[in-house]
């Protein structure tokens, strides 16, 4: 009930940005956790072909963040937004309509830049209307983006019981009603002009070596943040020996996120500076790893055992899960707070376009890193290495941003302070 009036007392723009996020992350992950068995099962494209599609719609996000972040601060973050909308309903149309691989390249480049224009528009619309509730107003962002992660998967396996072409018309539905609904009730703020050029913005920016410390000290957050997905579904897998085992991950991970995630940031937002408490989420994140390094490599003591085996087994793993996700809920609202205050307001989604930019290359790096371990581990008989690497993640990120705000390098209060190292 406390979330629930927390929710009603922001404008009703938030509430919409709010069920945007819900709707977007339901979208998104009904469809793109299937899209490779689809290219591969379904259209008898090979590996080769199916990374490249993959691959062309990664690079169309993480590669045009940037620009995202400039368009919403020159022309406005909602306009962006719809856009972007639109732009991933066409995107999601296409996978469902077409079987050729152009066709299939044009939506994965549609379906990215969709992704690169209105996730920076978002968090800038977002921080501009909360005004000095930024952090609440990140930590239900969270709390809807992670139920719509949950939500995703699970009715996406549903309709794949049909077909995928239901799934991706689904996903693009819920696409065209979410710009609908923006279109129809997202207020228009007027965007404030700059006085740089589009690359003079990009150079102050670039040049704030601060804000640059400060990215690159997150790739612990994203690095970690992205193994819900590979190497703790596999690491419950291989504990228990039973595939289910995946799925509890995630559900006490929702669950927690829901019934924690606005009270942790309200009780640590009265206590202490933000760097402090982004250092302790990520030191969480990074202790995570420890309790699931305790039963890898055990699934083989599991094979085959009763019920009772398997729970006592998985029980480390979603210790680690719900670690993690404690973690996350520490530091994540306070980033996303800290991050407009390192320049100028107008600037805004600049700063969040390139801090995707440059956190999502430097994770991908991390996530790469990850892989090796868990190849070389299970070769090697070192069950133990993925899990250390993600501690190393851990603290070596905790550590980064320890040391900047030891330096004073990180902005301190609501008002922007253009920090440099």
């Amino acid at each position: 009930m406390k979330t629930w009036r927390e929710i009603r007392a922001f404008p009703l723009a938030i509430r919409l940005l709010l069920v945007n996020q819900l709707g977007v992350n339901i979208g998104f992950y009904l469809l793109i956790p299937y899209l490779a068995l689809h290219l591969s099962d379904d259209l008898g494209m090979s590996a080769a072909v199916v990374g490249i599609v993959l691959g062309v719609r990664n690079l169309s996000q993480q590669g045009l963040f940037l620009i995202g972040g400039s368009a919403a601060d020159r022309l406005g973050a909602r306009g962006v937004i719809i856009a972007g909308c639109a732009l991933r309903t066409v995107g999601f149309g296409l996978f469902a309509l077409g079987d050729g691989l152009p066709v299939l390249l044009a939506a994965s480049v549609l379906s990215g830049l969709a992704g690169a224009l209105f996730n920076p528009a978002v968090r800038a619309y977002l921080a501009r209307e909360a005004g000095e509730r930024k952090a609440e107003a990140f930590a239900l962002f969270g709390v809807f983006a992670t139920t719509g992660a949950l939500i995703g998967p699970l009715l996406g396996s549903a309709l794949l019981l049909v077909d995928f072409r239901t799934s991706a018309l689904t996903a693009a539905g819920i696409f065209a009603l979410l710009t609908a609904a923006q279109a129809l009730v997202l207020p228009a703020r007027p965007a404030t002009p700059s006085t740089n050029s589009v690359l003079g913005d990009w150079r102050e920016v670039v040049r704030n070596r601060a804000f640059l410390a400060f990215s690159l000290a997150m790739v612990g957050m994203f690095t970690l943040e992205n193994q819900l997905y590979l190497l703790l579904p596999a690491g419950a897998r291989a504990a228990t020996g039973w595939d289910g085992a995946a799925g509890a991950v995630f559900l006490v991970g929702t669950l927690a996120n829901l019934w924690l995630q606005l009270r942790v940031t309200r009780a640590l937002k009265a206590r202490g500076a933000r760097a402090r408490w982004i250092g302790a989420g990520l030191l969480l994140m990074g202790l995570a790893f420890v309790p699931p390094m305790t039963v890898a490599g055990g699934g083989g003591a599991t094979a085959g055992a009763g019920t009772a085996p398997r729970v006592l087994a998985l029980l480390p793993v979603l210790a680690g899960a719900l670690l993690l996700y404690v973690g996350i809920m520490v530091a994540q609202p306070f980033v996303m707070e800290l991050i407009p205050d390192f320049g100028r307001p107008e600037l805004t989604g600049t700063y969040f376009g390139l801090f995707y930019v440059v956190s999502g290359i430097a994770a991908a790096l991390g996530n790469t890193l990850v892989g090796w371990a868990m190849d070389t581990g299970e070769s090697a008989a070192a069950h133990w290495l993925p899990w250390v690497c993600c501690l190393f993640f851990g603290l070596v990120s905790a550590a980064g941003v320890g040391a900047l705000h030891r330096l004073r390098a990180l902005p301190t209060g609501s008002a922007a302070v253009p920090a440099t190292v």
